[in-house]
């Protein structure tokens, strides 16, 4: 009997990839067992179910340093997203690890994501009796949100690379671990130049030093940040001890520089009252949250699902609610 694609493909990552590599054959599974697709592997299945998820589309209006940003050459969460993808891909191609796996990772790792970037996500870990952190919401978005509650029901593989990918316990498989340190180098060299693009850092504000070390353009940053990972890694992903000094120094700079820079911070605390408003309003009126939140908010808990449904929202659409709900109507005509 002739094999299918997905068999061939099986096939051909035994014969191809590293013996590191996780093979979509010797997945650990998923929480509800399905029958295998004819034409793509467990893992293909997962980066196209998370691609057409509702919570991916909505990155696209998620912003990422710079909060609200009118021009279009800005990240969003979104095309954060779509960078931390290619460099990731790129280091598990370079490896040989399974580069489908290391994408449906990527494309996933902050569909969790609050609305306002890392201040929403702290105004909520502030306000919640859970505590809130973008990585396990985004585990608990693929599980439990998305599809009206019934979850996309993704992979251990890749839940666990998601959970993995910011900070604490590393992912159990390499390609996960790719997605932590392809994060960082992604975030970091695009803030760089949406610093720059906002006039509230020049590239020659960079220590000479760290330009000579690492690059003296973002995109030789990337390539030998990349490079490093790359010739330093086998059982386990890492930079050189050396290239991620100079990255945390980089770090510490853009910290001081942009990260607390009044520009970059001056909508910030009325993002955080907003989303602080919100999270007040609907405790008091869950009912009025969508349907399949409410369902939530019975089922789980009611805190859960308050933070589910804000931390769901885009910047614009929290605007547009805060303002349906607070601000009369005639200030707005």
């Amino acid at each position: 009997m002739d094999k299918n694609i997905r068999e061939l493909i099986e096939e051909n990552e035994k014969l191809i990839l590293s013996e590191r590599a996780c093979l979509s054959s010797e997945s650990r599974g998923r929480a509800n067992t399905e029958e295998p697709d004819s034409v793509r592997t467990c893992f293909q299945r997962d980066r196209d179910r998370i691609i057409h998820a509702q919570s991916f589309r909505r990155l696209k209006h998620k912003t990422q340093v710079f909060l609200a940003p009118t021009g279009d050459h800005y990240r969003t969460r979104l095309t954060h997203t779509l960078e931390v993808s290619q460099i990731a891909r790129t280091i598990a191609r370079a490896l040989r690890l399974n580069e489908d796996l290391t994408e449906a990772i990527a494309l996933a790792h902050d569909i969790g994501h609050t609305p306002f970037g890392h201040a929403g996500e702290r105004a909520l870990n502030a306000i919640s009796p859970y505590g809130f952190k973008h990585y396990e919401q985004s585990v608990r978005v693929v599980d439990r949100i998305e599809k009206n509650g019934a979850g996309l029901n993704l992979t251990e593989e890749v839940k666990n690379g998601i959970l993995c990918h910011t900070s604490g316990e590393e992912a159990f498989t390499l390609e996960g671990q790719i997605i932590r340190i392809a994060d960082k180098i992604a975030y970091i060299n695009h803030d760089i130049d949406d610093a720059e693009r906002a006039g509230v850092l020049f590239e020659e504000d960079i220590p000479l030093e760290l330009r000579m070390k690492l690059g003296m353009s973002k995109s030789q940053r990337i390539n030998n940040m990349v490079l490093d990972v790359i010739n330093n890694s086998s059982d386990k992903i890492r930079m050189s001890e050396e290239c991620y000094k100079d990255f945390m120094e980089l770090h510490d700079f853009m910290f001081v520089a942009v990260y607390t820079n009044p520009v970059c911070k001056k909508e910030e605390s009325k993002a955080i009252a907003m989303i602080e408003k919100l999270y007040d309003y609907y405790i008091k009126h869950p009912e009025q949250m969508p349907e399949e939140y409410y369902k939530i908010a019975r089922e789980d808990a009611l805190e859960k699902a308050v933070c589910d449904y804000i931390a769901g929202m885009s910047d614009n659409y929290s605007i547009k609610v805060f303002n349906s709900l607070f601000v009369p109507k005639f200030w707005a005509e």
